[in-house]
């Protein structure tokens, strides 16, 4: 059975792009603390603002560019903004990433014994 070639056009190449742009949206440790923790739960800006240690809009433009991406979601209450993930799935990412990690890290010491 032979299997179809596959090229970066038309539909695969705008649903690779997609990937991309989560992946981007991921690529700031900032942006990978802040999904981290609400992993845990929502959490208002301000709290987010002081577990990140950075000034409020630096915090606002890193929730930005999640809530672009699809990876959280935002609710009003008063004058107050809350984020929560948008699909809690997002965490298996950070659980492969863990995996390389660990994978580089046990082969860089089987290199240097």
């Amino acid at each position: 059975m032979m299997s179809v070639k596959r090229k970066l056009t038309g539909q695969t190449k705008a649903h690779m792009e997609a990937r991309a742009g989560v992946m981007k949206a991921l690529a700031h440790p900032s942006r990978l603390f802040i999904v981290d923790e609400l992993s845990h739960g929502e959490r208002c800006v301000c709290e987010l603002t002081e577990m990140v240690g950075a000034d409020i809009s630096t915090v606002s433009k890193h929730l930005s560019v999640l809530k672009r991406a699809g990876i959280v979601l935002d609710d009003k209450r008063g004058v107050q903004v809350f984020y929560r993930l948008r699909v809690p799935c997002i965490l298996n990412f950070f659980g492969c990433v863990e995996a390389v990690l660990e994978e580089s890290n046990r082969c860089d010491v089987e290199e240097v014994s």
